[in-house]
């Protein structure tokens, strides 16, 4: 397989496939298939795999298996959100990732639901209690929100996190949640209540722009231009309104 990730801000992945070479991504990511490609929805990893993808990590129960049919054999899958794909190469490791992450894989590449071991870490933190664990030998790639930060912790390193900017860890990386301690920094930081706290070895990659962050903006700035539209007329409706009824 030849690939390359075009873009900046709205990145795709175009892939050329050699005869007979499969690749299986989330549903709904493709961009284009040429015509030396066959494709076909699959259960990946079987019937219990896939209800759990469904019904604990919220992904679709079926795969989009590309497969090509012959030679010049050319795709492209794209980014769903404002961000970055990039590539992680599988020999034999597990890695651990958002739930909402995995974009594509190619090899012999096993994604299945992984348990957060604690239940601070899941009740309180921003990754919940699923995560999706990717193991096998093969090429996996993912796909998150701004720019990506990678980070090689050493044996017993720690970093503290915001719970939505992790992307992805190596299955050797201890996860838990921290306090942020002090109540003016509980109620007036703005950083939540609760740090992500990662413990090497192992490598992390992090997300400036978690979605839900992007989310919440929007859903902030849609409520406060509704109330900016209200405008002058609003403010005379609820003045008449007052006099009517008296108050």
């Amino acid at each position: 397989m030849q690939y390359k990730i075009v873009g900046d801000v709205m990145q795709a992945l175009t892939v050329e496939l050699a005869p007979n070479e499969e690749l299986y991504a989330e549903a709904g990511a493709m961009l284009y298939i040429g015509q030396g490609i066959d494709l076909q929805a699959k259960m990946q990893g079987g019937l219990m795999k896939g209800l759990m993808r469904k019904f604990l990590a919220g992904e679709s129960l079926f795969m989009s298996c590309f497969r090509a049919a012959g030679p010049n054999a050319k795709m492209a899958l794209a980014n769903p959100i404002a961000g970055k794909i990039f590539p992680l190469e599988l020999n034999g490791n597990t890695i651990l990732a958002e739930r909402n992450a995995f974009l594509c894989a190619i090899g012999n590449v096993d994604l299945s639901v992984a348990f957060t071991k604690k239940f601070g870490a899941g009740l309180f933190g921003g990754e919940g209690f699923i995560l999706q664990k990717i193991t096998g030998q093969g090429l996996v790639f993912l796909h998150a929100g701004g720019n990506m930060l990678d980070f090689d912790l050493a044996a017993g390193e720690q970093l503290r996190v915001d719970t939505g900017c992790i992307v992805s860890m190596a299955d050797t990386v201890t996860y838990d949640i921290q306090f942020v301690g002090g109540f003016r920094n509980a109620l007036f930081g703005g950083e939540g209540l609760f740090y992500a706290t990662l413990t090497g070895p192992g490598h992390v990659v992090l997300q400036t722009l978690p979605f839900s962050r992007l989310a919440n903006r929007i859903a902030a700035a849609v409520g406060s231009r509704r109330e900016e539209s209200k405008g002058l007329g609003g403010l005379a409706g609820n003045i008449i309104g007052d006099i009517i009824s008296g108050d």
